[in-house]
This record gives C-alpha cells, structure tokens and sequence, in this order.
C-alpha cells in the first residue's frame, strides 16, 4: 500500500501542487507567528476580526464553566442544550427566516442539506465554481448531477428546460470563495420560479461582509425566503467561531432534522461554541464600522494595485485574487511575500482549474491601511505587472 501511496505523492510533488500544513504558533488575527516570524496574515477568512474579540471569549470561556467542554451526543439524543436553541432562533431571526439549523461544519450542512432533499430520479445543477462540499454533496445524493457554466444564466436555463426530474434543486455560492465574484442570485432566483425548481445558496463568505446588517448578499438583493427557500451559512468566517447552520420554513428544517444524515449522526457542536456564536452574532449586527472599514480597505489595495499594473480579478468582496496562471510561480510569490513578512494563500489545482493558480489575498477588519500599503510594495516587488490574467 505504502508503495503505491507514496508513488502517487511523488507525482503530485512534481507536478507543484503537493500541500503542506503551517504550525501557526498564535491565536487568529491580522498577524500569525509561524516557525519564530511574524507575518501580517492575508490569507484568513475571519472578514471581520471577530475570532479573538474578547467579549466573545469571555462568552466561550463562561459557558464552558457552566456546559463543559463537549455536548456529550448528537443533536436528536441528549447534545441539544438551550444555548443550541437560542442560537438557531437568533439565526432564523438574523436572516429573516422562521427556522435555522445547526450543523457542526460549512461542509457538513452543505452535504446534509443536499442529501435530505434530492435523491434518485431527481436533478441538481450546481455553478462550475461552487465549493467541494457542494459538489461532493450533489455527487453523494444519487441525484443526477450537472454542472453549468459559471454564472451563465442561459446555460442554466437550458438545463432546466431539458430536464424532466421529479425534483429540480439549483445549487450556487453567494460569494466564490476563490475568485471573490457574486452569483447572480436575482435571475437565478427567477429562473427556479420559472422552472419550478428551488433554489439553495452557501453564502458562507457573504454573511457578515455584505448587506446593511451583515446579512449577506441575499440581504444586500433583499430577496424574499419563497425566493431563496433553502440559505446556508458558516460560523467559521465572519462569526469568528465554528459551525454551520441553514436557514428556511418550518418543512424544510424538519426535513433534515428527519433526513439529514450529517445532522443526525453526529456530535452536537460544544454549547460554549454555541454561546460564543451568540456574543458574535450581537457584534457582527451592531458593530457596522467593521463592514465600512473592509470596503476602504478593498478599495485602497484596488486602487493600488492599478497604480502599480497587479492585474486583479473581477472582485468587490474582501477576497481579491491576484491571477498568476503558473502553478509553480504561484508558490515563488507566496514564499517571496513571506520572506518579506506577509502569508498570502497559494491556489492551485484541483481547488482552482488547471491554468488558473492564483494568489488569494483577503482582507479583515483587523487589517491596517500600513498594512495595505506595505502589501502592495512587496507585490509590486514580485514583479507581477507582467503576469498574463486569464478570464474570470
């Protein structure tokens, strides 16, 4: 076995896409020690800086005195506490829902939610860009699975007319995690109508960024839960904490209380998480100024990175990808930025398509206009004025 497993590393080594784990010697913030440097960290997606907010800490640490440390079972067993429920109403309020769920992982919730409501006989069609976990969810369902090109509503609209599915469940992100773009979640909405199909969106890197109350980008469009029946969220970016929940009608989260494997064979999240979820929550709607300071900050490092030719995607969101389209140059900057004091992400294959390898820098309310700037000199010290981007 061994053997075998180690040729195929081998491979993966050569072809520049082998991964390695940092040991990350602090807490998450805008500034990480790793192997004895400090590095200003551009490659977290705690958007707001909330995941060392002392006030949600100090929830952490004051629910773990009086719920312990672990919830004991899963959710449909003894693991359900009241921090647990008052979290899922907050939420269901929070996003203008009548229900919310609690999962203990973005991937778990995106594959429970899938597999509760399409099964054989049924359709899925999923944007060419979504996470893994949404893919792998609709692969796993038995479902017949499609995949239509990134954004294309017309596309889109052709797969549904050719199909004759029983079930029709439209899956997208809100905000693309590695190219930072929105879907077009108004006319997708309104092709589902059309087409009688639902609607299910992860806007995992939406809530907390996007929207007048962090609300995400179905808050920002403002549409309606007819229109996005099924809405998936993580607690892991913007709350600062860890977990998962979907957000929709009363039949919807009783279905997967009944059917969602992922919820039901599984350990509860810890209640202390739970209460820090609930501080973070109160942060992340009040404290608007976090939201106004990412959207300076976004427009300061696009506007220099114009100045000094860095050519970046088609982006608004804290996510700014830097589009290098050489796997092995990739990993050159990332390991230059960092001998200069900076951790930027290094994409490559199979999380981005072949050719598409990018620099993924991300931005947090913990970040400093300094910061911004000293980023953009070590950029444009890398040379990549001359990198070729490819389309979006």
């Amino acid at each position: 076995m061994d053997a075998l497993l180690q040729a195929q590393l081998d491979q993966r080594r050569s072809e520049h896409l082998y991964r390695t784990r940092l040991n990350v010697a602090s807490g998450c913030s805008s500034t990480l020690k790793v192997d004895g440097q400090s590095l200003v960290n551009f490659c977290s997606n705690d958007y707001l800086g909330l995941a060392g907010h002392p006030e949600i800490s100090h929830a952490l640490k004051k629910a773990a005195d009086q719920y312990g440390t672990g919830s004991g079972a899963s959710h449909l067993i003894s693991g359900h506490s009241e921090v647990h429920q008052a979290l899922e109403q907050q939420l269901a309020d929070f996003t203008g829902r009548p229900r919310a769920l609690l999962y203990s992982t973005g991937y778990m919730a995106n594959m429970g939610a899938i597999n509760a409501l399409v099964g054989r006989h049924d359709l899925v069609l999923q944007d060419q860009l979504n996470h893994a976990s949404l893919l792998d969810g609709g692969h796993l369902s038995r479902a017949t699975s499609q995949r239509y090109k990134h954004a294309d509503l017309g596309n889109l609209q052709q797969r549904l007319e050719q199909s004759n599915a029983a079930r029709k469940l439209i899956v997208t992100d809100g905000v693309f995690s590695m190219d930072g773009d929105l879907a077009p979640l108004k006319e997708i909405s309104t092709l589902a109508e059309k087409n009688n199909a639902w609607l299910m969106v992860d806007d995992a890197h939406g809530f907390g960024v996007l929207g007048n109350q962090g609300g995400g980008l179905v808050e920002a469009l403002n549409l309606s839960p007819e229109q996005v029946p099924v809405l998936v969220g993580t607690l892991g970016k913007s709350f600062g904490t860890f977990g998962a929940f979907v957000a929709g009608s009363e039949a919807l989260i009783e279905t997967l209380i009944q059917f969602s494997r992922s919820y039901i064979y599984t350990t509860a999240m810890p209640p202390a998480i739970a209460a820090a979820t609930l501080a973070s929550l109160k942060i992340l709607r009040e404290e608007t100024w976090r939201r106004e300071k990412l959207i300076k900050l976004v427009a300061q490092f696009r506007q220099g990175a114009e100045q000094i030719g860095v050519p970046l995607m088609d982006s608004s969101t804290p996510i700014q990808p830097v589009l290098i389209n050489d796997d092995q140059k990739v990993m050159q900057v990332s390991l230059a930025l960092r001998e200069q004091g900076f951790l930027v992400g290094a994409i490559r294959p199979p999380t981005v398509p072949v050719g598409s390898g990018r620099l993924r820098i991300t931005f947090t309310a913990d970040h400093s206009e300094e910061q911004v700037e000293r980023l953009l000199s070590a950029l444009d010290s890398c040379g990549l004025s001359s990198s070729r981007t490819g389309p979006n």
